[in-house]
């Protein structure tokens, strides 16, 4: 391996939070708690090796705080592209005829929620926890008793957006991730 090779590889681990480095020191490992977990590539790789269920109630945890708020500036802020993008995904659930096509439809449903609310702000984080999202909505599928079990709860979410309800999307969304967190503790 060369220098530069090795230089790079260190600064990319630098800027993700896992290493420092110091004159006279060297190159240390840093303690979990300075890690960068918001950084797209290592939050993949720490869910691949935290300990499943743990991480699901974190990831969890996360998505309470914020997804149902997202909810509710989505009713506020949605514009025609927006809504139609929340529309397509919502169709998408409602004809899915598998687990992939559904926890496809599923995540896009998510993402176009936080897309809606028109805060750039939030609509990074979609992206960020995609993948991670994506695994824990599989897990939730195949741990309900058919797939698509928690259809209600994502069409009562829709048309509380729709309708431009902050109120009932925000409750609709938290009702929703009541259901998810139910079903990764049961």
């Amino acid at each position: 391996m060369s220098r530069t090779v090795l230089r790079e590889a260190l600064r990319t681990l630098t800027s993700k939070g896992l290493i420092g480095s110091r004159p006279r020191v060297g190159t240390r490992v840093r303690q979990k708690s300075a890690w960068n977990l918001l950084d797209a590539d290592l939050l993949d790789w720490y869910s691949r090796i935290a300990e499943p269920m743990a991480f699901a109630l974190k990831l969890q945890e996360m998505r309470e705080m914020i997804e149902p708020y997202a909810a509710g500036l989505a009713a506020d802020a949605y514009t025609d592209e927006t809504l139609r993008a929340l529309a397509a995904a919502h169709a998408s659930m409602v004809a899915a005829r598998n687990v992939d096509e559904w926890v496809r439809a599923d995540l896009q449903f998510h993402l176009s929620v936080l897309t809606a609310c028109s805060n750039e702000l939030l609509i990074p984080l979609g992206a960020l926890i995609e993948r991670t999202l994506e695994a824990q909505l599989r897990l939730n599928a195949k741990r309900a008793d058919v797939f698509n079990a928690s259809l209600a709860e994502h069409t009562a979410v829709f048309e509380a957006i729709r309708a431009r309800d902050a109120a009932a999307a925000r409750a609709a969304m938290a009702s929703l991730l009541g259901v998810t967190r139910g079903r990764i503790e049961g």
